[in-house]
């Protein structure tokens, strides 16, 4: 009897240590927000709403749109086209680039790493490069639009910002990202390659349609054209016609995720001697991009955008620093964690954090100063 007590305590106990792994931002967040709430009293005034449904909206279609191997099919057309591996390189690279846009950084690499993967063992390449690659262009590109990550889609509804002051600020970094990316895919190997690539078919096309519809409706609540209420709405009552399933498949732990930084954020910032300290850091233009910058290494890009945002009206330099403070370390971006995973579980480490390390440091070097620039000048 004590050795079955104790086999389900030793199974609790692993259970538990393993979840904190899987989901130690979670765990980070709910811990911050219950020991800050000793502090000061939460509110729910604290926690957006908003964003919190306009994430859901789109997790659900995204998730309906994976399972309809919508983008699979887009992306083995395309590959059939290339005969090189710098033809391959550049659509692997850029369709993850512009899918980010789309679809966000975390789905992009979800989807598309492993087919790079694929392709490495069919043309018999070394593919750490290309899924490096990817990584960064997840998170650039993803860095275009208000849905293409979740402190985009914060800093959008946070600051009540138009899709045209939004896109003014990011449209440059884009441009840059693109020159940046070709310039290291042009670096690379020279090879002709030829590739046998199964057809990806997609059985039901009425459900396409349709989720591409409601993808529109989601698209426009999130600018501002439709109530996010409405669309909220008619989301729900989509899924529950079409596919019920998808509502497991929705990363809740994220939403949770927001709630805990939320309350953290909203309860720190009524403190004064971190008010006093924060806004003495965001003083300047410069400082704050510089502040977001660096947070990001340390403490990755969206819970940094959610303690920045409460000190500071600079929304222009809390966007570019956030989202350029998503190249540097690992933990930046958590979309970068993704491709590690997945890499790392088919090759080992096999030099990842020593390439994905150079990449991205050298991303930083090249990003930093023309944006920094870019501030001061306007």
């Amino acid at each position: 009897m004590s050795q079955n007590i104790q086999s389900q305590e030793l199974k609790l106990k692993y259970s538990f240590i393993e979840f904190i792994k899987k989901e130690c931002v979670l765990a980070i967040a709910l811990t911050l927000a219950i020991i800050s709430s000793f502090v000061s009293a939460p509110k729910m005034s604290y926690i957006d709403f908003k964003v919190l449904i306009l994430l859901f909206n789109l997790m659900i279609v995204v998730a309906a749109f994976k399972e309809l191997k919508v983008l699979d099919n887009i992306v083995v057309n395309l590959l059939k086209k290339c005969n090189t591996y710098t033809s391959i390189s550049l659509a692997l690279v850029f369709i993850t680039f512009v899918s980010s846009m789309i679809v966000t950084n975390d789905v992009a690499l979800i989807t598309f790493v492993p087919l790079s993967i694929v392709v490495g063992r069919k043309a018999n390449i070394n593919v750490l490069k290309v899924v490096i690659l990817q990584t960064l262009a997840a998170n650039l590109g993803s860095s275009f639009t208000p849905m293409g990550n979740p402190q985009n889609l914060f800093i959008y509804s946070f600051y009540n910002l138009s899709p045209m002051d939004f896109f003014k600020i990011t449209l440059p970094v884009v441009v840059l990202s693109i020159l940046f990316l070709v310039f290291l895919i042009f670096k690379g190997k020279k090879m002709d390659l030829n590739l046998d690539l199964e057809d990806v078919k997609i059985n039901n096309k009425r459900d396409v349609y349709l989720f591409s519809l409601l993808f529109l409706i989601i698209l426009l609540s999130v600018f501002h054209v439709i109530d996010y209420r409405f669309t909220f709405l008619i989301t729900i009552i989509t899924v529950l016609i079409l596919n019920k399933n998808l509502f497991s498949q929705v990363d809740y732990s994220l939403l949770v995720t927001f709630v805990g930084f939320f309350i953290f954020v909203g309860n720190m910032s009524t403190m004064d001697v971190v008010k006093n300290f924060m806004y003495g850091i965001l003083g300047s233009p410069q400082s704050t991009f510089l502040s977001c910058v660096i947070s990001s290494q340390f403490i990755s890009n969206v819970p940094a955008t959610m303690l920045l945002s409460r000190f500071t009206d600079q929304f222009k330099e809390l966007l570019l620093g956030v989202n350029i403070g998503g190249m540097g370390t690992l933990i930046a971006s958590l979309a970068s964690v993704i491709s590690y995973k997945i890499y790392t579980s088919e090759f080992g480490n096999d030099n990842y954090m020593k390439s994905f390390t150079f990449y991205n440091v050298l991303g930083l070097a090249v990003f930093v100063p023309l944006v920094y620039g870019l501030i001061s000048k306007f």
